[in-house]
C-alpha cells in the first residue's frame, strides 16, 4: 500500500529542506520513495498558464533568492475576475489531482511524496468569502486526502528574506490562510516554526503513525528506532 505525504505552505517556508530529508531518512530506511511536483506534474495547462500570467500581470518569472530578489505577480494578485478564472482552473487541477492520486494507489511505491497540493491553492482565495468556502468545500470532498498532510509554517519575515518573491503583505495574508483552511480541511497537520531537526523529527513521527504494518514483524521496528 502506498503512503502520501503532502507538503505545503508560504514561499520561503522550508519546504525543499524537509522533503529532502524526510525522502533520505525514508530511503536509508529501505524504503522507496516519489516525489511528485504539483505544479509540473498536477497542473492542467501548467506552462500555458505561467505564460498567460506573466503577460498580463507582468511579473518577474523564475524564483528568487537573497541574492537577486523577485516581484512575482501571480498568485498574489486578488482582483474578483482573476478569482473567478481560479475557481474554473482550480476545479481542474483537483479533478487531475484526484486521478493522479488514483494512479499512485496503484504502484509499488512505498511512499510517494507531494510537494505541493491542492491547499496550495485554495489559500490563493478570499477565504472569508461564503461562496469561496462553499467552494473549497466541494474541491477537499472531491480530492482523496493524503495520509500524512503537512502545513511547514514559517515567519513570513524570515520567510521572505531566504525567498524574496512577493510582498511581505502576501506572505502575512498567506499564512493566515494557510491556518485557516487546515482548521477548515482538519486533516492538515502544522508543522511549528524551529530547528529544523526538530520538526523532521515531528514530521517523521506523523509519517510513522501512517505507514502499514509489515508483514511478520512489528511495523517499522528500525525506523522508529531512527526517529526516537
Amino acid at each position: 500500500m502506498t503512503t502520501i505525504v503532502s507538503f505545503s505552505g508560504i514561499d520561503g517556508a522550508g519546504k525543499s529542506t524537509q522533503i529532502a530529508g524526510l525522502q533520505s531518512w525514508l530511503r536509508s530506511s529501505g524504503l522507496s520513495t516519489s516525489l511528485v511536483t504539483f505544479w509540473d506534474d498536477v497542473v492542467v495547462l501548467c506552462h500555458l498558464r505561467e505564460y498567460m500570467s506573466h503577460r498580463a500581470f507582468k511579473g518577474d518569472q523564475g524564483i528568487g533568492s537573497p541574492e537577486k530578489p523577485l516581484e512575482r505577480r501571480d498568485k498574489n494578485v486578488t482582483s474578483w475576475p482573476v478569482t473567478a478564472s481560479r475557481f474554473f482552473f482550480y476545479f481542474a487541477d483537483a479533478l487531475h489531482l484526484a486521478l493522479t492520486i488514483r494512479r499512485i494507489k496503484k504502484t509499488n511505491t512505498d511512499v510517494v511524496i507531494f510537494d505541493r497540493f491542492i491547499y496550495d491553492e485554495l489559500a490563493n482565495l478570499p477565504l472569508k468569502n461564503s461562496f469561496v468556502r462553499a467552494f473549497l468545500w466541494l474541491t477537499l470532498k472531491l480530492v482523496p486526502k493524503p495520509d500524512v498532510a503537512c502545513v511547514i509554517d514559517a515567519d513570513p519575515e524570515a520567510a521572505f528574506k531566504r525567498k524574496p518573491e512577493y510582498p511581505l503583505e502576501f506572505l502575512h495574508r498567506n499564512r493566515a490562510a494557510y491556518l485557516a483552511m487546515a482548521k477548515l480541511a482538519g486533516n492538515i497537520a502544522v508543522i511549528a516554526p524551529g530547528p529544523v531537526e526538530a520538526m523532521q523529527s515531528s514530521i517523521r513521527k506523523k509519517v510513522l503513525q501512517a505507514l502499514p504494518p509489515l508483514r511478520g514483524r512489528p511495523p517499522y521496528a528500525e525506523v522508529r528506532e531512527i526517529s526516537y
